[in-house]
Parts: C-alpha cells; structure tokens; sequence
C-alpha cells in the first residue's frame, strides 16, 4: 500500500468522511441546548476552528445565519464549497481560533471535537477565551468539547472506525504514541486507509495535543469571568444526562454563557 505523509486537515474529503457520520447527534444536542439554556434566540452561530463545515452547513439550512473560522484554508475552501453548493454564502474564513474578530456578534459558538486542544499554550487558550467572549451577544452559548486526563490511567489509547460514502471508503486508526504530563503535551498518531474503485492508499499523520486535567480546565474557564459555566456533558450528547466531572472524567462537553 502507497503511504503519504501529510498532515490529515490537507485532505478533507476523507476527513469529513471520518468526522461526519455522528452530526446528527451533535446539531440535534446543540439546537436543544439553544433551546434549554439560551437567554436569547439563537439565530446567529459561529464555529471556530470549522475544518470542513459538516454542522455548519445544517445549521445554514434551518435557517441560521452561520460562519466560521479555521487555519488550514483547504478545508475553508471545501466549507465554503459545500454551502455555496446548497445556495447559501461562503462565510467561512482562515484564520486563528486565538486571534479572531467578527463585524456582529453572534448568539452561539460551539467547538465539539477536541480541535480546542491543538492551542499550544496557557496563554492561546486564554486568549482562544476571550476572542469567543467577545464575539458574542450577552447570553449567548459556547460549547466547547474536550478529553480531559484522567487521574488514573487512560482506559483507551487507541480507536478505529470505518465510514463509507458510495465508492469511498476510510479506515482512521488514532492512537496515543505518549503523555508528557510536564510538558502537558500528548502526542498522537493516525492513519488513514483509504480505499476507492481505482486505488488504495494510507495517508501518515502526527499531531500534538495539550493536555487538561478537570482542575486545569476548570481554572482556564474561570481566567475568563465573561463566561459562566452553566452545565457539563459527556460525547453521548443527551441533553437529559448531565455529569459531574471527577478527577477521572474524560469526554466532557462544557455548556458556557457570556454574561
């Protein structure tokens, strides 16, 4: 098998292919949430780091003013394809999620899967913080989800999942080469097997994670006093499961309004 390594955001076809089966689950959670926990209407939403747009997209066709920002501009170029194939304006935008301003605030932000986690420093996080405190409307939402570092040992290091799309097929194996709780850096590995009518091929990546206990996110959240942690979640995305964080905790969906 031919194998390219390449970073996995230079490729989203295959990227949203993996990430794009459970968007269902996510918009019907974050619409509930509006609904639940929202002092105001919700009819504008905002998605830093977007990638390839796959909520964005279906909050545009219910009706929603959206936009979003991300660093890799081949996944902004097929955000912006995807909503102009639907009729609506390509209102995606590169740039940081730690250095962004908008023209008019918006009602709600949401960041779901562990894309907050690639800021490198205390200092971006916050920063990351406030550029979300300041683009929304008082008593807007943000929801932001993250895996937390458990105090005991990480239960799962590596996962595997296949999605398909017609004559398209993607393997993603995801695996944690190493912790370095010091450094609060955790590396990771993917693959990503890719199978068409004409061709087979792997795709090689590495990334590097910051890592978060419960104490260390919760004392991030509280460096920004414009927003106020309402309620926390786990990745089931129910809305009538709320949790409790622990110090052995690990998916989390922390539910925040500007105040």
């Amino acid at each position: 098998m031919e194998t390219i390594a390449g970073h996995l955001y230079d490729f989203p076809k295959y990227y949203d292919l993996i990430f794009g089966s459970d968007w269902a689950a996510e918009f019907r959670f974050l619409k509930e949430c509006f609904a639940k926990y929202s002092s105001r209407p919700v009819k504008r939403v905002f998605e830093p780091a977007c990638g390839t747009g796959r909520l964005l997209v279906q909050f545009a066709k219910e009706g929603y003013d959206v936009a979003g920002n991300d660093l890799n501009a081949k996944a902004i170029e097929y955000c912006n394809a995807r909503l102009e194939r639907q009729g609506f304006k390509p209102t995606a935008f590169v740039g940081d999620m730690a250095d962004f301003t908008v023209k008019k605030k918006y009602d709600a932000a949401y960041n779901l899967i562990n894309t907050f986690r690639h800021l490198p420093s205390e200092a971006t996080a916050e920063a990351h913080f406030k550029c979300v405190a300041e683009s929304l409307n008082k008593g807007g939402l943000y929801l932001l989800g993250l895996h937390l570092i458990p105090k005991t040992p990480q239960k799962c290091t590596a996962e595997t999942w296949t999605a398909s799309r017609g004559p398209l097929t993607v393997v993603s194996n995801l695996w944690s080469i190493g912790i370095d709780l010091k450094k609060r850096v955790e590396r990771i590995g993917v693959t990503y097997d890719v199978s068409t009518p004409t061709k087979t091929f792997r795709i090689e990546d590495e990334t590097a994670f910051r890592t978060y206990t419960a104490e260390q996110m919760f004392d991030l959240i509280a460096s920004e006093p414009r927003l106020r942690l309402v309620e926390t979640f786990d990745f089931r995305h129910d809305i009538d499961w709320p949790i409790e964080i622990t110090g052995d905790t690990e998916d989390v969906i922390y539910l925040l309004q500007r105040v």
